[in-house]
């Protein structure tokens, strides 16, 4: 059955915050992405790695000169990627896709705000 799990009083997560918490061996990230929660396994769908311990990036994208190369590199401001610091895959932070392969996905856990504070559901 189900368990609530606090993390933290939400006030205490600013944008770009995350919190990961081990629920009876269960570990969960949470964070704090343009001023949303989301909650997900840490386990990385590519090789089980500790994903929501890697870095938070800007999604990178390389817009095209009028030949086709690439003379830039640039970021997408309004995606924020959550890299696995194990081989580099890439996830929307808001939605947990993938970036290259959409159907692979983050795990969601289900998240609830009760009186000022943060629970994790597993």
């Amino acid at each position: 059955m189900p368990q609530s799990y606090l993390v933290c009083r939400a006030d205490e997560l600013k944008d770009g915050d995350r919190r990961v918490v081990s629920c009876d061996g269960t570990e969960v990230g949470v964070f704090k992405v343009d001023g949303e929660f989301v909650a997900w396994h840490n386990e990385c769908p590519h090789r089980q790695g500790p994903v929501c311990q890697g870095r938070l990036y800007k999604r990178v994208i390389e817009p095209l000169a009028a030949d086709g190369t690439v003379r830039e590199l640039a970021y997408e401001e309004s995606v924020t990627n959550l890299v696995c610091s194990w081989h580099g895959y890439e996830f929307d932070l808001k939605t947990g896709a993938n970036q290259g392969y959409d159907k692979v996905k983050l795990r969601k856990v289900k998240l609830e705000h009760k009186d000022g504070n943060l629970y994790v559901v597993v």
